[in-house]
């Protein structure tokens, strides 16, 4: 059995379903589809999407209007749903969607920017830390672990266009890169540079600068998998053919007995 989840910052689920979202979701037909920056709550969002055909619909909405805030769709309906990490500083952003299925937990985050100051370069570092204590209580426990969503951070050099002069930006600064060094260090597999160690290839690009005719681009958007879910990694992919928001959708397929 083939599992194939898509992840995807839509920057505004309203404005990325006038740009033919839902046919392109029909034609692709993920087992699980996972948005982030929705930017809206579920009684805000049309129907069409929210009862899409052959899926259960799963959201976590930031507190603040127009913000922030997940959506995972899935055709096997999760054995159960959880919402935030149990910190009302990050849960009140509607940032985590974990639901779980028969072979894994699927943990949907969209992981704060830290690019407007300190004090929210501050607050996402201290969110990559809650995150992380989160994930290994999981996995300690035996869990397999899929953690999808838009970082907000590029890896290593290859991961961006210009890394030399993005060096003291947030979203490449050494303690950002530092934590994903960390995440690796626990056992997480970031599927798409394990199978493809030498692809130049970008999920986000600033579109105030048309970077992304000129391909400017960077990688922040990511599956990482548990090392106990090694086994069962068959591909993983970037679709930057896909507009209708800054990022492009990103892919993994697993495959189980």
């Amino acid at each position: 059995m083939k599992f194939r989840i898509l992840c995807w910052n839509v920057n505004g689920v309203r404005a990325v379903l006038k740009k033919d979202f839902l046919p392109w979701f029909k034609k692709e037909s993920p087992d699980v589809l996972c948005l982030q920056e929705i930017k809206a709550f579920q009684s805000q969002v049309p129907p069409e999407f929210v009862h899409f055909p052959g899926y259960t619909a799963c959201f976590n909405s930031a507190k603040r209007p127009g913000y922030s805030g997940v959506a995972t769709l899935a055709k096997v309906k999760p054995l159960s749903v959880k919402t935030g990490f149990g910190v009302p500083r990050f849960d009140d952003e509607g940032r985590v969607l974990e639901t779980e299925f028969n072979h894994f937990i699927l943990c949907n985050i969209y992981f704060p920017n830290g690019k407007s100051g300190d004090e929210r370069l501050k607050y996402k570092m201290d969110f990559y830390d809650e995150a992380l204590k989160y994930f290994q209580k999981l996995t300690k426990k035996g869990r397999k672990l899929v953690i999808c969503g838009d970082y907000n951070t590029a890896h290593k050099p290859i991961d961006l266009a210009r890394p030399k002069q993005n060096e003291k930006i947030s979203g490449f600064l050494p303690e950002e890169r530092a934590w994903m060094d960390r995440l690796v260090k626990a056992g997480f597999i970031d599927t798409f540079r394990v199978l493809k160690p030498e692809a130049v290839e970008y999920s986000w690009w600033d579109m105030r600068t048309g970077a992304r005719e000129r391909n400017i681009g960077w990688r922040i958007d990511y599956h990482f998998i548990s090392e106990n879910l090694r086994p069962h990694l068959k591909e993983a992919y970037i679709m930057p053919e896909v507009t209708g928001s800054d990022h492009c959708p990103v892919g993994v397929e697993l495959e189980f007995q």
